[in-house]
């Protein structure tokens, strides 16, 4: 399942996760989105969305490898992907139906949020 992972850029940004190529994923404290890190399997895509005044997805990522020895404080190392050809806003996002019932647009604190695959199929084609 591919998920989409935020953080404002101002203190982690994409081009900070291409220079670094891996990062820990961590300091996540809402249950919901803890739940969704503990989740995750090795392998799996991501997509990165700068919050803040940007509101957009930037680019993928990909699952390393998942640590959940501490429950409340799973441990995803994840590697750096391609920026995507164009960001896709959040306002974008909302108008498309495929993204109706997304947690994105119904959670919008949510910071790890669960995508189908054509949602990621279609934020990776635009």
């Amino acid at each position: 399942m591919p998920y989409l992972l935020k953080t404002e850029p101002s203190v982690y940004s994409f081009a900070d996760l291409q220079g670094e190529k891996t990062t820990t994923w961590d300091g996540v404290t809402n249950p919901v989105a803890v739940k969704n890190l503990r989740g995750m399997k090795s392998g799996e895509r991501l997509i990165i969305y700068h919050t803040g005044d940007e509101k957009s997805a930037i680019g993928t990522a990909t699952v390393v490898s998942v640590e959940t020895a501490d429950p409340k404080n799973p441990q995803v190392k994840i590697s750096a992907g391609k920026p995507l050809a164009k960001p896709v806003t959040l306002a974008e996002m909302k108008a498309n139906k495929l993204f109706a019932d997304s947690p994105l647009v119904r959670q919008g604190r949510l910071s790890v949020v669960p995508l189908t695959d054509p949602q990621y199929k279609l934020l990776t084609e635009k």
